[in-house]
């Protein structure tokens, strides 16, 4: 993390990034296998849930293996308040997140629905409004609805993270028509968090001008995490490379690549 501008880099509330790429710790085959594809993958924030950790490193009260582990990965941690289902258990996570974690990052989880784990879109935006005016740099977990989005970046939040479709479902975009709206109308960073199972859907979403994703299950649960993890990693450079380079426009029918003026086939079609 720095604060120095960099050449196309990621900014999040005035911090630059150099990877595009935001990786979870969760449901690894072991701790090694994940510490292996963070090394493989050099992701700019790894997610991490209050619950996974219980004292800071050298307190007394829990094992901080988990901790000790991110520390020695050296990669930004971003706090998450998953499993909180109302405000103030989203606000008292995010404090003790905050002491323990030692950041004033957040990831915003306000879970709405349990069986989609659909956020609570009518109370989301109080919660990030009442989390940075406690000095929180947040980052809301929300769906792909526009008027939600605009009112979360009205209330302050210099990010946003729309989900692709439910969490850990792997169906990759959903509604492409929302999010590539979504794209057009906002002006802040949006990061798709949430449904990605392809390193194509991580490439397509970056196509589009997303400025970056964040990934779980679909390389947790990888046959190969650390080959997933390099493969994201490699597919979010690529599809904002070819953001930069901008597409060529779509065609309705075909279109010779090959000039056919001057030739033997042109000449016979002029006779006709």
């Amino acid at each position: 993390m720095s604060n120095t501008p960099a050449t196309d880099a990621l900014v999040l509330y005035g911090q630059t990034f150099e990877s595009r790429l935001l990786l979870g710790t969760a449901r690894y085959p072991s701790p090694d296998v994940m510490e292996a594809a963070v090394r493989r993958a050099r992701p700019a924030m790894l997610t991490a849930s209050l619950r996974r950790q219980t004292a800071k490193p050298g307190g007394a009260g829990g094992d901080n293996g988990f901790w000790d582990m991110l520390r020695e990965l050296k990669v930004p941690v971003l706090p998450n308040t998953a499993g909180c289902h109302n405000a103030q258990e989203v606000i008292a996570t995010a404090h003790m997140a905050r002491e323990l974690f030692d950041t004033p990052w957040i990831k915003l989880e306000l879970i709405g629905d349990d069986y989609t784990l659909q956020p609570d879109t009518l109370n989301l935006v109080g919660v990030a409004e009442t989390l940075i005016r406690d000095g929180f740099q947040v980052l809301p977990y929300c769906t792909e609805d526009l008027v939600l989005c605009q009112r979360l970046v009205d209330v302050g939040c210099q990010a946003v993270m729309p989900w692709a479709a439910p969490i850990g479902t792997g169906q990759g975009p959903v509604n492409p028509y929302a999010l590539r709206t979504l794209r057009e109308r906002l002006k802040v960073p949006l990061l798709v968090d949430a449904g990605l199972g392809l390193p194509s859907h991580a490439c397509q979403v970056m196509e589009w001008g997303y400025d970056g994703v964040l990934l779980n299950t679909a390389v947790a649960l990888a046959q190969d995490p650390v080959a997933m993890a390099g493969a994201f990693a490699d597919a979010v450079a690529a599809g904002r490379a070819a953001y930069r380079a901008g597409a060529m426009t779509a065609q309705e029918s075909a279109q010779p690549s090959t000039p056919v003026l001057g030739t033997p086939f042109w000449h016979h079609a002029q006779q006709q």
